[in-house]
């Protein structure tokens, strides 16, 4: 069959072709001004002059060959790439106690405190948002990473997954 072989590889490096094309039209554009880009009826499709420029401008901030000010990206990765590293190490060790707790410790009331935690999971995201806003401001954390990263740390998710896999470990491994 190398006939269907060939056909098949042809339709897959056409559909990775169609999918990457907007893509590569993004990046072209990017290292032109926006002059370059609004003049010419259809756009180059080769990338312009202003590469390093454009992508300083973006980074750092500044202005860029069309004239106009873009804020700096820069800071803004760096206090995104803090609060994922904080959120996730923080979750990680918090839900794993707990389904540590749920799973090997026993106290009075394990496992209504435990549905408790789970049924949280039924709450979307936007009931919690006002109270969390009111909770972070009452404790005056506003613009500072705790105040970004504590609220997201507790996770219903990820302690009932932790639990499952405890309850996993035979209890010989224990």
């Amino acid at each position: 069959r190398p006939v269907m072989t060939l056909v098949a590889h042809l339709v897959l490096i056409f559909g990775v072709l169609l999918v990457s094309f907007p893509l590569y039209v993004t990046v072209v554009a990017s290292t032109q001004t926006s002059e370059q880009i609004v003049q010419q009826a259809p756009m180059s499709l080769w990338p312009g002059s202003n590469l390093i420029d454009t992508y300083r401008a973006a980074l750092f901030g500044g202005q860029t060959a069309s004239g106009s000010y873009i804020s700096p990206v820069a800071p803004m990765l760096k206090v995104s790439f803090i609060c994922a590293m904080v959120i996730a190490l923080g979750k990680i060790s918090i839900s794993m106690l707990s389904a540590f707790a749920f799973v090997y410790f026993r106290f009075p009331g394990r496992t209504l405190c435990f549905w408790m935690v789970f049924i949280t999971l039924m709450l979307p995201v936007e009931v919690r948002i006002g109270p969390t806003y009111q909770v972070v401001a009452g404790l005056g954390l506003l613009n500072t990473y705790a105040g970004l990263t504590v609220p997201l740390i507790a996770s219903a998710t990820a302690t009932f997954l932790f639990r499952q896999f405890f309850l996993t470990v035979p209890d010989e491994l224990t």
